[in-house]
């Protein structure tokens, strides 16, 4: 259903604009304190925001309803985020944590870059699976610079990356080339693994028919494979086969480390 033109502009209200919502000549404050009235914080905003996407879309989040939700007025919300769109932003990078650790991690010497790649590229799609709602707000949110290529999307994620690639032994060219490969590699497997876990969290749906044969008349390749195209296949396996090929791709384009 359509928000009305009052929860519309709820949503777009700017923070100073709620005066109301403080008492005369407190400080705006959007950090993570506490609100000395009902214990209302930043944080909780966002985790009730997440929670909230997780169970029923994007597009039920709206300020009105994320304060019915908490127990508050939408207006009390204003003291912490300025608004859907800076809620937005903080989601994200929210869920984002686990993969910004996993960055941060040193490439060892048994498994090298590969295992590095491997382990980033496993944390991302847990995170995929994990909120399947909000990972194109991931995907498609934004980056913190305009060359950034989501899902690696902030600037320390990418610096955590490149300097670990560096110290591995990659030169700055051959690890502009990983980075590219990366994160389209990521981005459009996981933007398909995040729909079908979406899909598969309403429950099931009545199955649609396939076109029969007839209506394949005039496209005779895919005819002769639709069955091959249409097999089931599992998510892991067809995510861990696509992420080892492309690995190997990534030594043949960009080179070993050279040091």
């Amino acid at each position: 259903m359509a928000d009305t033109d009052a929860e519309r502009a709820d949503d777009s209200a700017p923070a100073g604009a709620m005066g109301s919502t403080a008492t005369d000549g407190d400080p705006e404050d959007h950090g993570s304190g506490s609100d000395a009235r009902g214990g209302l914080t930043r944080a909780q905003i966002i985790e009730t925001a997440i929670a909230l996407v997780d169970a029923e879309g994007v597009g039920a989040l709206s300020m009105r309803r994320l304060g019915a939700e908490i127990g508050v007025e939408a207006m009390a919300l204003y003291r912490y985020v300025d608004g859907r769109e800076d809620l937005l932003d903080a989601m994200v990078d929210e869920v984002s944590g686990m993969v910004e650790s996993a960055a941060s991690a040193d490439v060892d010497s048994a498994g090298g870059w590969r295992a590095y790649l491997w382990r980033l590229a496993h944390q991302m799609r847990d995170l995929a699976l994990r909120h399947p709602n909000l990972f194109p707000l991931v995907a498609t949110r934004h980056p913190a610079a305009p060359w950034l290529r989501p899902p690696l999307r902030n600037l320390e994620v990418v610096e955590e990356f490149l300097s670990t690639l560096l110290g591995a032994g990659f030169d700055e060219d051959q690890v502009a080339v990983v980075y590219r490969t990366f994160a389209s590699f990521l981005l459009g497997h996981l933007l398909l693994t995040a729909a079908q876990e979406a899909r598969q969290n309403q429950g099931p749906e009545p199955s649609a028919p396939g076109p029969d044969a007839q209506a394949l008349t005039d496209y005779p390749t895919i005819a002769s494979i639709a069955t091959l195209l249409s097999a089931p296949r599992n998510d892991a396996e067809e995510f861990a086969e696509a992420l080892e090929n492309m690995l190997e791709g990534i030594a043949e384009v960009a080179g070993e480390p050279r040091s």
